[in-house]
């Protein structure tokens, strides 16, 4: 039937319910895009590290049986004609502008590749800013300048070269100059296939300096095996060297004795209404204010005087600079390096040190020879007296005998003998057994496959009793060593401190009281923690940091320490059946910047009991870890790759457990060496009890409640799963998200926790 309605007439108002209809959907679609921008716009990742940049774990060389034989880093090969021009021109004044001064003026093979000023002088006899570094095993520097600033010997080249209060050269003229003499024609032409150009200048004096380098002093011999090498005053001294009551090994890591960062000491400053601030005024670095290059230690004691602005004489001078805790001490106001905490060392101890460091000298003839002329005729730098010499002379030894090699063999050492002696009689393959007692020493283990057990009778065992004086209990480098059935009590330094070695076993062992960290494998390969009780540490009960998996923390107690246990910038670490109360943090696992390692992935943390961590947080000041607050259960920090699950978290007074970025500790700009956001960390079915109910620390100032989990949103990627947990922000992403909406919800959680911090 057909439809004979009348149809509606629109009326005036008609176009006017439309025109607000669409008015008031463009919010709406506002919304819509802004939420489509957040979920596909690709959000802030890491930058991914290569392998063989990551850095961390024991750096050994093949035939390495301990972790004092790192292996050297890799150099790309020098060519021969490349580096014999380069030495010509090293030592040539020509390529000046007056003719008069040559890389060799400040850098001189009798001064340690230094000049023996405090700061260089300038071309026309002005003091320029900073010390003249010396050029052995500059090869390995990463960057180059006190601050830095040049990342290659060819960029760095070109600034003395060029500055007009240096060597002041005009480039055309010295190029011209240079090609009017026939004989350096003939040798670019040879060396290079396009001849004379600025660039093969500067390529040609950086291949000849990439070959000052100093390998085989006194130290490599010991650490090789020759244990003889080293006089006893030496041993003492690399004892001090690397005890962590000096803590020297930390920045001055062998072989090249440094570990190519920067660190902000405070060392004073010549003129301190003009301060000179270091990196910083390159880059805004993490923790760059104040802080230079560390240099290395090969023949130190040829190069005096000392920092980048010479400010001291002598290594005497150098290490009172460090016993007093750095710049404060001199009127310097900042915050030093964390690992500048200021020690104790008697008259006796600091000569040894320095008869230590007098053993990293190894001068090769060939490359301290300066030549009899160069090609423009020029006279050269004459040799140079070097008072120094006379001391490194007298510091030598004879060589070592290891014998003949014998089955290996069970040493027992009794109560009041030295367990240190029955070390020095073992062979690679040796047991030590150690009746009950008590012991005050420090024992050292340089020689690989020892196992050192400690007899347990009843409650009866073996104690190594520092009395608050002694630095560490058991210092290590040793290869598959085995540590178990000890106390460790009363010093103040560490527990167990191994340096570079690998596969390591720490069982069933009692640490009381031992300083800053209990159990402390550093810079190791192939970890197993198991069975200990540690308290009473000033930073980590157990540490295992810049290792390399597979690192097992299991079946532990740890209480009453700042923090229970830690893995820091390590890789590929389970940490089970713990159990982990009184802390004042519970687990922590960190990524840290300007360490040797940079990344941190691949924990597994579960199964532990992680209850009550609301100790008051007692580390030293100028410690990472004195900003962890009181009641902290968990904290991921920067780490990628971390699963946490199964775990029984309760009764932590600010959070069960927090996820942060390096940005809760420095500014947003800050240019970092590694990877500051934690990604695709997974948090997932662990029981939650108590947590958050009085927050403490950065969460308190902020206005933050507590909760069991805690994200600073930082990192789209990462993902819990955690039903009925309390939660701030309330509302965080499961890993069976997609990633639009994940990214969306980062990105709102972004824009509020920017304008919140």
């Amino acid at each position: 039937m057909a439809d004979l309605s009348v149809p509606t007439m629109p009326t005036a108002s008609t176009p006017r319910r439309r025109w607000w209809r669409w008015l008031l959907g463009l919010p709406v679609l506002f919304l819509c895009g802004l939420t489509a921008a957040f979920a596909y716009i690709p959000a802030p990742e890491d930058k991914l590290i290569p392998l063989a940049e990551q850095g961390g774990g024991a750096r050994q060389g093949e035939q390495a049986t301990t972790g004092l034989q790192a292996a050297w880093p890799e150099l790309p090969p020098v060519d021969p004609q490349q580096a014999a021009l380069g030495r010509l021109l090293f030592y040539d004044p020509v390529l000046s502008a007056d003719d008069d001064r040559s890389c060799a003026t400040c850098h001189h093979p009798d001064l340690g590749f230094g000049d023996g000023r405090a700061v260089a002088e300038g071309a026309h006899g002005e003091a320029l800013r900073r010390n003249a570094p010396s050029l052995w095993n500059v090869a390995y520097a990463t960057s180059l300048f006190w601050d830095g600033r040049a990342k290659s010997l060819e960029e760095q080249m070109l600034v003395p070269l060029t500055a007009e209060n240096e060597m002041g050269a005009d480039v055309d003229e010295m190029l011209a100059q240079l090609g009017g003499i026939p004989e350096y024609v003939r040798l670019f032409e040879a060396a290079f296939p396009d001849g004379l150009t600025l660039a093969n200048v500067t390529a040609a004096i950086a291949a000849f300096e990439r070959t000052l380098l100093s390998q085989n002093s006194p130290f490599d011999r010991f650490a090789a095996g020759d244990f003889n090498a080293l006089t006893p005053a030496q041993r003492r001294g690399f004892d001090i060297f690397r005890s962590a009551q000096t803590r020297c090994f930390e920045c001055h890591a062998w072989p090249t004795f440094t570990h190519n960062q920067f660190a902000a000491l405070g060392v004073p400053d010549a003129d301190p209404d003009n301060p000179d601030l270091g990196q910083v005024e390159i880059i805004n670095a993490a923790d760059a204010a104040r802080a230079f290059r560390t240099p290395g230690l090969r023949n130190v004691a040829l190069s005096a005087p000392y920092m980048h602005n010479g400010v001291f004489d002598s290594l005497e001078d150098v290490i009172e600079f460090y016993e007093k805790g750095g710049g404060p001490a001199f009127g310097v106001e900042m915050q030093p390096d964390e690992f500048i905490r200021g020690f104790s060392l008697t008259d006796q101890q600091k000569a040894d040190l320095v008869a230590f460091l007098f053993a990293l000298t190894d001068e090769p003839a060939d490359l301290i020879d300066i030549p009899a002329s160069v090609p423009s005729g020029l006279p050269l730098v004459k040799r140079l007296d070097n008072p120094a010499r006379d001391l490194v002379e007298l510091s030598t030894a004879p060589p070592y005998d290891p014998g003949q090699p014998r089955p290996p063999q069970t040493i027992t050492v009794k109560a009041g003998e030295s367990i240190q002696a029955g070390v020095d009689r073992a062979l690679p393959g040796d047991t030590i057994l150690v009746e009950p007692g008590v012991y005050h020493e420090t024992v050292y283990v340089d020689t690989p496959n020892l196992t050192i057990k400690g007899i347990v009778r009843g409650d009866d065992r073996p104690w190594l009793d520092g009395r608050k004086v002694l630095s560490d209990g058991f210092n290590t480098t040793g290869n598959n060593f085995t540590l178990e059935g000890f106390g460790i009590r009363d010093y103040i330094g560490n527990g167990v401190l191994t340096t570079g070695a690998q596969r390591l076993v720490y069982r069933d062992l009692i640490i009381q009281d031992a300083g800053i960290y209990g159990i402390y494998p550093v810079e190791t390969t192939d970890v197993l923690v198991e069975k200990c009780i540690v308290s009473g540490i000033a930073d980590a009960g157990i540490y295992v940091g810049q290792s390399r998996g597979p690192i097992i923390v299991r079946d532990n107690i740890a209480f009453k320490n700042v923090t229970g246990i830690e893995i820091e910038n390590s890789t590929n670490a389970e940490v089970y059946n713990n159990h982990v109360y009184d802390n004042t943090g519970g687990i922590l696992v960190f990524l840290l910047p300007n360490n040797p390692s940079k990344v941190g992935y691949n924990t597994r943390v579960y199964d532990n009991l992680i209850e009550n961590n609301n100790h008051p947080n007692f580390g030293a000041e100028n410690a990472v870890v004195s900003k962890v607050p009181p009641g902290t259960g968990i904290m991921i920090m920067a780490a990628d790759n971390t699963e946490v699950f199964n775990n029984i978290i309760r009764g932590n007074q600010t959070f069960g457990l927090a996820l942060t970025s390096l940005y809760i500790l420095y500014e947003r700009d800050t240019v970092f060496d590694l990877g500051p956001l934690p990604e695709n960390n997974w948090i997932h079915d662990n029981t939650f009890e108590n947590n958050g109910y009085d927050a403490q620390g950065l969460v308190k100032e902020l206005g933050l409640p507590g909760a069991d989990i805690m994200w600073t949103g930082e990192g789209w990627n990462n993902a819990f799963d955690q039903p009925g947990a309390s939660m701030f922000p309330p509302l965080l992403p499961g890993r069976n998200w997609p990633d639009p909406a994940k990214r969306a919800l980062w990105r709102l959680y972004d824009v509020l926790i920017q304008a919140l911090l």
